[in-house]
């Protein structure tokens, strides 16, 4: 595992990020981290962060197609030279398959899948630009394990991390085949050890729930900003398992461990 550096302020200065879901969650952890190394942060959500004078905000909902395809083309029409998706749609509750309605499976590839398709097409031009961009995907160990009672979450994860995983081959191809060409944009994915004490979770948690044992959104800030500076240096098309002290490894070094069944 690897601990990163405590030194943060400014290593961000001059960049414009902007985060797909920043409102709260990990999302929100990873734009306060950007924001605080520097960064000028724009955050995407349906709602807007409270207590954040430090974060610009711009209202978009993934479900709206119009509304969603015209405000992130805008946003990409700027500079940016880091983005992060972490919108998110979970669902109501675990639920065996038969037991979850059609509209709940179609919101969650809304969001998920969809959703991240868009943001990565309309701001892939810019962070071309930056040479190199930083495209970070917020992922979840159920991309890798799948689980009973998330099926469309999992489904719908898996999707999104085989998107990103595609577009990383593309670009590692791309200059494998021009070898004097620089890197353009760079893509990491990140992903939680465990639990994350989150308002999405604790909607879903009965009254009293003990958090303690769960991780923060904070945990990724200090990975969030090593990625940012560097543009992901090192770490293209990788999956990055982060624990609750901050320290990370790479997914394919040892598997994530499922949050939903004994492995066998």
């Amino acid at each position: 595992m690897t601990l990163l550096s405590e030194q943060l302020t400014g290593r961000l200065a001059g960049r414009r990020v902007i985060v797909v879901g920043g409102s709260t969650g990990i999302g929100r952890g990873i734009a306060d981290a950007w924001a605080g190394a520097g960064a000028e942060v724009v955050v995407c959500s349906r709602r807007r962060p409270s207590d954040a004078p430090h974060l610009h905000w711009e209202r978009i909902d993934l479900t709206e197609p119009d509304h969603a395809r015209e405000r992130l083309a805008e946003l990409g029409a700027g500079q940016v030279d880091a983005a992060c998706f972490s919108s998110v749609h979970y669902g109501t509750k675990r639920a065996a398959f038969g037991e979850v309605p059609e509209e709940e499976w179609q919101a969650q590839l809304d969001v998920n899948v969809t959703g991240l398709w868009r943001t990565l097409h309309a701001l892939m031009p810019s962070l071309r630009k930056a040479r190199p961009g930083l495209f970070l995907g917020v992922s979840s160990e159920v991309a890798f394990n799948a689980g009973p009672g998330r099926s469309g979450y999992a489904a719908s994860k898996a999707a999104a991390k085989a998107l990103l995983d595609s577009v990383a081959q593309e670009i590692a191809q791309e200059k494998d085949q021009e070898k004097d060409r620089e890197d353009e944009v760079r893509i990491v994915q990140v992903l939680p050890a465990g639990m994350v004490d989150t308002p999405g979770i604790r909607r879903r948690r009965p009254e009293g729930f003990d958090y303690s044992s769960y991780m923060k959104p904070s945990s990724f800030g200090r990975l969030a900003v090593e990625l940012a500076a560097t543009a992901g240096d090192g770490h293209h098309g990788d999956s990055l398992v982060v624990d609750g002290d901050g320290t990370w490894r790479s997914a394919y070094e040892a598997a994530p461990v499922s949050q939903s069944r004994t492995p066998a």
